[in-house]
Formats: structure tokens, sequence, C-alpha cells
């Protein structure tokens, strides 16, 4: 059984993009119930299927496996409406991997950064572009991002 353990980071800046790689990725949800949220992923010319578990603070069982891009474009037509558009930075900061998403769509103007930690209790160096925590907040998990996208959001939240 696979773990996942992040944090979630508002985004200050675009200083990630200095020594960052980056990819588009398109992505939906079959199952959106916090117990076992089923998503897919298309990334260039690969796809994956995940299920995820519940959070339990900062981290959740994550299950991934790749499988066909075919497959995975056709499973696309059947999650729910708006998908996840975005395009992921990956950058290495002090040693640690990682992931800017810059997104389009329904949840344009929203960047996230994650970043993987081996335990809940690791310290890390926040980088000077990252910004507030919202590891724990709810709105900006991608599948609350389709019930509610970040463009309907109200400013004064």
């Amino acid at each position: 059984m696979g773990k996942e353990i992040e944090k979630k980071f508002l985004v200050k800046n675009e200083g990630f993009k200095k020594n960052a790689t980056h990819k588009l990725i398109r992505q939906g949800f079959l199952n959106k119930d916090p117990e076992r949220v089923v998503r897919i992923r298309v990334a260039d010319d690969k796809a994956w299927l995940t299920i995820k578990g519940r959070n339990k603070g900062s981290s959740r069982d994550e299950f991934e496996y790749e499988i066909p891009k075919s497959d995975a474009v056709e499973l696309l037509k059947l999650c729910e409406k708006p998908l996840i558009e975005k395009t992921r930075y990956y950058c290495t900061v002090k040693e640690k991997s990682w992931e800017i998403d810059v997104f389009t769509g329904e949840n344009e103007g929203l960047i996230l950064a994650e970043v993987e930690l081996s335990d809940e209790m690791e310290q890390i160096e926040i980088p000077d572009w990252a910004g507030t925590e919202v590891t724990n907040d709810p709105r900006y998990y991608n599948n609350n991002l389709v019930l509610n996208p970040f463009q309907r959001w109200d400013t004064n939240d």
C-alpha cells in the first residue's frame, strides 16, 4: 500500500520557474467520495488511474497505476466536469522535490505548490515563492476544485 504525505502552499510569485521543467496535465474524477477518491490523469503520452483514501492530517493512502493513454482519454469523458487542467512545474529546493500547479480553465488564477515528505514530522525549508500553507484546507483539493472551481470563489473567503 502506498502512503502520500505532502504539504500544500499557495504560491506568491513565479520564482519557481527559474530552473523548473513542466508538463501539461488533464485530470478528472470518477468518484469524489472523501473515503475513496478515484482519479484519471493524462500527462504527455502517459496516463494513470489513482485511488486515494481519506486525508489524515497531511497523509493518506494512495494507489496509482499506469494505464493506456487511449483508455484514460475515454475515461476522462466519464468524469465529472469541469476537468482539472494545469501546467505542473517541477523544481528542487534544498534537495526536496516540489511540484507547482498553475491551473487554467475554471481554476485559472490558482497556483499551488506541493512537497512530499518522508514523514509528517519532517522539517523542510519553505522557498521564498511559497506563501500560506493550505494543507488542511479542503477547498484546495483537486477533487473539490471540480465541485467549486477557483473562478467561482468569493474573494472575501
